[in-house]
C-alpha cells in the first residue's frame, strides 16, 4: 500500500483524479473538508469528490491510501449521497482561499493563497502551513494591494483564520464554475455555510444569480434572496424567467413581495403580476410569458435565428408561437404554433404563418396540472400555448415546469437514495 504524501497543498489538489484500488477513475477532487476549532490547528477530514453527473460526494480521508501528483487512490465504495457541509465543517477552497489574516511577526495583513495539510498519527491530517501573500499599500491604490511578497508560514503564525471577513473574495469559486451549468453552482452553494453562500451570491452578476436561484429549492431561494439589498433583489427578479420570479415572490410575505414589485421595471413587474393572479398548479401559474412569439409574416429564417439564442431553454426553443399583433403578452389573436423541426424543412424566405400545426389545441389558464400533463403527453410536445377566452395568447407551459410541479419537493434526495442503492 502506498503511503500518503508528507505534505499536500490543497489548491493544487483540486482537479486531481480519484481512483479506486483497481485503477478505475471514480471522480475528481473539488474541495477539502476541514474542522476548525479555536486553540487548535484545523484538521482535514475528507475530500469533496465530483463523480460522473457532476454530483459532489464526500470521501473520508481515512479511506485515502495514497495522494501523489495527478492521482488520489481510495479504498472501498463511494457513498453517492450528495455532500452537504455540516455547521461545524469548513470548505477549504470555497471558504478559506483569499481570506485575510494577520501575520503575527510584524502584524502584516496578508491573504491566503493556499493551505498545506500533513498526515498525523492515527490516520488524521492537519493543516500545518499557509501560503500567503502580504498585503501592501501602493500609491494610487485604494485599500490594500494583493501584489506583496508571497511566503509560507506555519498555521500558528497567523491570526484571523477563524474569522470570516468582508475582504475575502469569491471570484475563485465563481471562476471554477464558469463551464458548469447553473444547477451545479446551486448545488455547491447548498454545500456552503449560509454566510459564504451569501458572499458568492453577492459577487455573481444578476443574470448568473438569477439562473442559480431558479435551480434552488424554494426555501433556499427565499433565504438567499433575503441576503440581498432590495434594489439588487429586484434586479435579480427582473433577470429571472417571469414564471420563476412569480413563484419566488409567491413564497414571500405579501408586503415584501409588493415592495420588490414596486422596485422592478414596470414591464417586468406587470408580467409577474399577471402570473401571480393564477394558482400555482394551473396552466396560468405554470406558464412563462417569454416564449418565442412572431407574427404570421415573419420569415422561416428569422424564426430559426430566434430559437438559436443561447439563453432560450431547450423546451421553448422547440417551437415558435404565431400571433396577430401586438406580439407582447397578452398578444393579439393566437394563430398557431410551428415546430422548429418543421422550420428546418421549409424554404428560408417562406412566411411562418403558413406552417402552423392545426392539431394542437391551446390550454386555458385555469386548466389543472393534470390536464396540462395529459395534453402534453397526448400531443408528445415540449411546450403548450395558453390563451384566454378571447383567444389572446398569454404564454406557454414547458415540460420542465410541469415536471417541477409534479415531482415531490424532495425528489433530489429520493434520487440520491436510489443511486446509493445501485
Amino acid at each position: 500500500m502506498s503511503q500518503p504524501a508528507e505534505r499536500v497543498y490543497l489548491a493544487r489538489l483540486v482537479g486531481t483524479a480519484v481512483f479506486d484500488p483497481i485503477g478505475d477513475a471514480v471522480g475528481r477532487v473539488r474541495d477539502v473538508v476541514l474542522l476548525m476549532r479555536r486553540g487548535a490547528a484545523p484538521s482535514a477530514v475528507g475530500l469533496v469528490v465530483e463523480v460522473p453527473g457532476r454530483r459532489r460526494v464526500f470521501l473520508p480521508l481515512t479511506r485515502v491510501t495514497s495522494i501523489a501528483p495527478g492521482q488520489v487512490i481510495c479504498t472501498g465504495v463511494l457513498n453517492l449521497r450528495r455532500f452537504q457541509a455540516r455547521a461545524s465543517e469548513t470548505l477549504a477552497i470555497a471558504e478559506l482561499l483569499e481570506r485575510s489574516v494577520t501575520i503575527k511577526d510584524g502584524k502584516h495583513p496578508a491573504f491566503i493563497e493556499d493551505l498545506a495539510m500533513e498526515p498525523k498519527r492515527g490516520g488524521t491530517w492537519q493543516i500545518t502551513k499557509l501560503w500567503v501573500r502580504k498585503a501592501e499599500r501602493r500609491k494610487g491604490v485604494l485599500g490594500f494591494s494583493r501584489r506583496g511578497e508571497a511566503l509560507v508560514v506555519n498555521v500558528d503564525e497567523v491570526t484571523g483564520l477563524l474569522s470570516r471577513d468582508q475582504v475575502q473574495g469569491a471570484q475563485l469559486v465563481i471562476q471554477s464554475f464558469v463551464d458548469h451549468k447553473p444547477a451545479d453552482l446551486a448545488a455547491a452553494l447548498m454545500e456552503m455555510s449560509p454566510s459564504r453562500s451569501a458572499e458568492i451570491a453577492a459577487a455573481l452578476d444578476d443574470e448568473r444569480l438569477a439562473d442559480v436561484l431558479e435551480e434552488l429549492p424554494e426555501e433556499d431561494q427565499v433565504t438567499l434572496l433575503g441576503t440581498l439589498r432590495s434594489e439588487r433583489a429586484a434586479d435579480v427578479l427582473e433577470a429571472m424567467d417571469p414564471d420563476d420570479a412569480a413563484d419566488l415572490l409567491g413564497d414571500l410575505p405579501e408586503a415584501r413581495a409588493q415592495q420588490l414589485l414596486e422596485l422592478m421595471e414596470p414591464q417586468d413587474a406587470d408580467q409577474v403580476r399577471q402570473l401571480l393572479h393564477y394558482e400555482d398548479d394551473t396552466a396560468g401559474g405554470l406558464m412563462t410569458t417569454e416564449p418565442v412569439i412572431v407574427g404570421p409574416e415573419t420569415s422561416v429564417a428569422a424564426c430559426l435565428a430566434m430559437v438559436r439564442k443561447q439563453q432560450l431553454p431547450p423546451a421553448l426553443a422547440s417551437m415558435v408561437f404565431v400571433v396577430r399583433p401586438p406580439l407582447e403578452t397578452p398578444t393579439g389573436r393566437f394563430i398557431g404554433l410551428v415546430h422548429t423541426q418543421r422550420l428546418l424543412r421549409e424554404p428560408p424566405h417562406d412566411s411562418v404563418g403558413g406552417h402552423t400545426d392545426p392539431a394542437i389545441e391551446p390550454l386555458a389558464p385555469d386548466d389543472s396540472l393534470q390536464e396540462v400533463s395529459r395534453r402534453m403527453a397526448a400531443y408528445d410536445i415540449l411546450a403548450m400555448p395558453v390563451v384566454d377566452d378571447d383567444n389572446r395568447f398569454l404564454g406557454a407551459v414547458s415540460i420542465d415546469d410541469v415536471l417541477d410541479h409534479m415531482l415531490p419537493s424532495d425528489w433530489r434526495e429520493h434520487m440520491d437514495d436510489e443511486e446509493d442503492a445501485l
